[in-house]
């Protein structure tokens, strides 16, 4: 499944070409796709068709096409404080992009049937949390899997503000997988090949809306014991927050200060303004992961009439005579035009020279190391190195 839209050649590219697809549609879809590299998830031996809008399956190990994935994360409307469940999480790489949005105050569950892939996931979790510098840009809810088969919860359990089945439900599970919801709550499933997404919105009401036509493996049907009983899956607990934990993250939020120059800045890409759960703007310096490709923009100054003026982009007014006619309007707006492409072709011709320079210096093949604000932040503080450390989630750099 997938294939929708054109391979990158980096995380980036691969999120530039879903956004122009409108697979990702909103901005807090587009950073949590942008903090998470989708290669980390992949073996070493696979990770050059990560980019690509593809699945990838290696024995027990499955992950959807990118479109799968934007399109779920764009039905399920997440808000920090909510709780997930995950049915069928596998490897980990939806719940940890659910983790950013949800902030360290959700509920991030998964149910895997397979005990080797719940593995394969906390090893990448422990990956994430200890080496991604989207770790310290983010507040995380950090996901806890349990083993055992989604089909197999006790009907008595809690129930979560947003539910993902990441295998495919007949009739037969619908109203068992609709149990799972709070009112109000959203459940996203592959039912009946249509990828469909089902608000609760009273204790027997609810609204259906069929997202995109998908093919999806079929859930797997529980086994029954020797003595007839059937198994049930205990679901992860809702761990209490500790005072050191929670001192910890209030610690982290207070030094997580934007550094933006002011209003108006443009943001560099993969850089976003927040709250909890949610990147802040200016907390990190990246340098680009891989080669850095120079884009040439074209300088474009837009030229309207009004009030007998020719108004350019760049503030500058260029007066009508009194007895202008539509002709010289015309004449005028051209010369705004003409003035415009030359600007443009300096522009280029700038550009150019620069690039060329970089080329020979061999600047242009240089990658800088990214910045970590938080982390030099903490480590200035006047605080013992052991409490730096916990700070820090004791990460690796």
């Amino acid at each position: 499944m997938g294939g929708a839209v054109s391979a990158g050649e980096d995380n980036d590219e691969l999120i530039d070409n879903l956004k122009e697809a409108h697979y990702i549609r909103s901005e807090l879809v587009e950073r949590a796709f942008r903090a998470i590299d989708r290669a980390d998830y992949y073996l070493d031996e696979y990770r050059d068709n990560a980019y690509k809008d593809l699945a990838w399956r290696h024995g027990n190990i499955h992950l959807s096409a990118p479109c799968i994935y934007s399109e779920v994360m764009e039905a399920l409307d997440l808000r920090p404080g909510l709780s997930f469940l995950n049915l069928g999480s596998g490897t980990g790489y939806l719940s940890t992009m659910v983790g950013l949005t949800l902030g360290p105050f959700g509920v991030n569950h998964g149910v895997e049937l397979h005990p080797d892939v719940i593995q394969y996931a906390y090893r990448k979790l422990d990956c994430f949390i200890k080496t991604s510098d989207s770790f310290d840009k983010f507040e995380f809810c950090e996901p806890s899997f349990v083993v055992g088969n989604c089909l197999e919860i006790p009907p008595e359990c809690r129930q979560y503000d947003r539910v993902y089945c990441g295998a495919g439900v007949q009739r037969d599970h619908e109203e068992y997988m609709k149990n799972l919801l709070k009112v109000g709550g959203i459940l996203v499933l592959p039912l009946e090949e249509k990828l469909t997404k089902i608000t609760r919105t009273g204790q027997s009401s609810w609204e259906t809306k069929k997202i995109i036509a998908v093919s999806f493996a079929p859930l797997v049907l529980p086994k029954h014991n020797t003595n007839g009983k059937p198994r049930t899956v205990p679901l992860p607990i809702f761990e209490v927050r500790t005072l050191q934990e929670l001192a910890r993250i209030s610690i982290r939020h207070a030094l997580r200060v934007p550094t933006d120059s002011g209003e108006g800045q443009p943001r560099p890409r993969g850089s976003f303004g927040g709250g909890r759960g949610l990147g802040v703007g200016g907390l990190h310096k990246y340098g680009p992961r891989f080669k850095r490709r120079r884009v040439h923009r074209r300088h474009c100054n837009s030229v309207v009439l009004a009030n007998k003026h020719v108004l350019r982009s760049s503030g500058i007014a260029y007066p009508l005579t009194p007895d202008s006619n539509n002709n010289s309007g015309e004449e005028e707006q051209g010369r705004a035009h003409r003035g415009a492409g030359e600007d443009e072709a300096a522009a280029e011709e700038e550009e150019d020279e620069e690039e060329e320079a970089e080329r020979e210096t061999g600047e242009l093949l240089r990658v800088e190391p990214p910045v970590n604000v938080l982390r030099e932040r903490v480590l200035c503080l006047p605080l013992p190195e052991p409490l730096k450390m916990y700070l820090l989630y004791y990460r690796e750099k």
